[in-house]
Order: structure tokens, then sequence, then C-alpha cells
């Protein structure tokens, strides 16, 4: 089978000690997650949790048959494949010299990343796109001098809203 990003999302209660045994499920079974991110929905008591993990196609009915045995999960989704929107927000520090300046101002352009602050030898940039795009960005860049990156985990959504969905 092929192994490949797998992208979940979790509705669960807003509880402490969700999150590690949701955790725990994966690393029991020998599954890294690879990005992670949570927040709550509109509804304060409910959190979403999207994660990603490489895996062949029977670890998402596997994994969510097992997660399901939890108490606080409400509900477990496969977010992988075209169907869902995928997005990561991505920090990263360049070095701007005198002569770069132009070149990197035309990128964050053609990028459409963003300044999130500046010196006269050194940017802050944000890039919002899906994890191959801000890939691209990364690698166009690096030999300006990209000196640190952080980023969030994929955040997912149905393309397509269906209008009997709750909100969550």
């Amino acid at each position: 089978m092929t192994v490949e990003e797998r992208t979940l999302s979790m509705l669960v209660n807003n509880r402490p000690g969700v999150l590690s045994r949701i955790a725990a499920v994966f690393s029991s079974r020998g599954y890294n997650i690879s990005t992670l991110c949570v927040a709550e929905t509109i509804n304060p008591d409910i959190s979403r949790i999207t994660l990603t993990s490489s895996a062949d196609s029977d670890f998402t009915e596997k994994i969510k048959k097992q997660l399901y045995k939890l108490v606080d999960v409400l509900e477990v989704s496969d977010f992988s494949g075209p169907a869902f929107l995928h997005r990561e927000l991505m920090i990263f520090g360049v070095k701007v010299t005198p002569e770069t300046r132009i070149e990197i101002m035309r990128a964050i352009e053609r990028f459409g990343c963003r300044i999130a602050t500046m010196s006269q030898s050194y940017y802050i940039l944000e890039s919002t796109g899906s994890r191959p795009e801000n890939e691209a960005v990364l690698a166009y860049f690096d030999p300006f001098g990209v000196e640190e990156m952080n980023r969030t985990g994929s955040v997912a959504l149905k393309k397509i809203f269906e209008a009997a969905t709750p909100r969550t």
C-alpha cells in the first residue's frame, strides 16, 4: 500500500488531557504526528484538532475506530485529498542587503507574502498557503539567507459548505 500524508480533523470536548490521549493512540500504533493544530471552535466547549500523519490507506479507518473509543472524541473526519482546502501559516526571517532588497520586495509581491516586521538588514515575512506552496516560498528565499522559520500545522475545511452541517 502507498504511504501518503493523511489529514484527520476531529471535534473533541475541550477538556484537559484529550490531546494527550489522542497522541497516545497514534504513538502506541507506531504513527508519528507530522503537524498538529488545535483551537476552540465557535462553541468554546468544543475544540477542533487537525493533524497530519504519513500512513497507508488502511490507517484512516483503523485509527478512526480507535479514536472513537475515546470518550471526548465527538467526530473524526478524513480531510485528505482535493475536496478539502488546506492552509498553514509560515513565518520566516530573511537577510536583506542593499543589493537584494529590490529582488526580495518583488518576491514578496509575487508570492503574496506579508512583511510582519523589518529592519534595514532583516525582514520577518508571513506566508499563508498549502504546504507545497510554502515550501516553494522557502526554497525561493533560501539563497538570500533564511535565518529561521516556524509554521503552524495544517488547518483544513471542506471546499463545499453543506447547509445542514452544524456550526463548529
